[in-house]
């Protein structure tokens, strides 16, 4: 299973929107590259939340509980979409800071193109993130 890191901002769908709903359609993304890297999750990967705006940090984690498809509300077939589930919030949210600041987590797309909405993450990077959250060992 791989992981990825998806962007939103909070003031539209917060993390705790996504464990209000349980699932959600994650849609609205449109840079080629992030739509290449969405086009690359598949069902039962693991995706890290990341809140832009003020707050800048990973705050949870969720599951794609579906590979990838075109979105059906718009006519653009390389629109892609995919669905979601909320598994758990972070113990300690993982701030920008400190991805900045550590020398695993600066190899990020996160802190190379800060702009990309939807990015892959390595094992390494997503072990490092769960530690700085409180989280070994993932739990």
């Amino acid at each position: 299973m791989a992981t990825f890191l998806f962007k939103t901002e909070p003031t539209t769908y917060s993390f705790d929107d996504l464990v209000r709903d349980k699932t959600t359609v994650w849609d609205g993304v449109s840079n080629a590259l992030a739509l290449k890297y969405l086009g690359s999750v598949r069902k039962g990967d693991t995706i890290a939340i990341y809140h832009t705006g003020d707050e800048k940090q990973v705050v949870g984690l969720a599951t794609a509980t579906s590979d990838p498809f075109p979105d059906p509300k718009l006519k653009d077939p390389k629109r892609l979409v995919l669905k979601l589930k909320a598994e758990r919030p972070l113990t300690f949210p993982v701030p920008l800071s400190a991805f900045r600041a550590d020398d695993v987590l600066a190899t990020t797309e996160l802190v190379r193109l800060p702009r990309l909405s939807v990015m892959p993450l390595t094992k390494a990077h997503l072990a490092r993130m769960l530690e700085r959250a409180g989280m070994k060992g993932g739990r």
